[in-house]
């Protein structure tokens, strides 16, 4: 099984800007395996960290299921004091959230998950070029070999 390592990666603003995710946790319970990565930004609390977390199982079918959530908490804006001169701390305003989910036959193959893996890869990021498909790394591992991070 892999080891969670850390996940890089860049966001869609305009100045695109680096996310680290750490690994925080990984378990399983009632035939679901889990792990979970999140962002350690020293300024904000821990609840409003960008996270990612994977999910695998096996459904009854036979089935393999495997998923990916991404969650980008976005911070209220604060502005001013009260009449006091207490400014309250900025919480939640919504969560943004992500889920690729991918359900695999028993009999496919790993080249079979790389290939719809890829094409709905290409198609989320409107690539129509040939483009090499990225083998190692947290999506691949889960999407392509059932492995999640333990």
């Amino acid at each position: 099984m892999s080891q969670q390592a850390n996940i890089v990666a860049y966001d869609g603003a305009a100045t695109p800007a680096v996310h680290t995710l750490v690994p925080i946790k990984n378990w399983s319970e009632k035939g679901k395996t889990f792990a979970l990565w999140r962002e350690q930004v020293s300024t904000l609390p821990v609840y409003a960290q960008v996270s990612c977390l994977t999910k695998s199982e096996r459904i009854p079918s036979g089935v393999h299921k495997v998923s990916l959530r991404v969650e980008v908490p976005v911070m209220e804006s604060v502005s001013g004091q009260n009449a006091a001169g207490y400014t309250a701390a900025p919480k939640v305003a919504y969560v943004l959230t992500m889920e690729v989910t991918a359900f695999l036959h028993e009999r496919s193959t790993i080249a079979e998950h790389k290939l719809v893996r890829q094409l709905a890869t290409n198609i989320l990021g409107s690539i129509a070029t040939s483009v090499a498909p990225v083998t190692t790394g947290v999506s691949p591992e889960l999407f392509d070999q059932l492995v999640t991070a333990g």
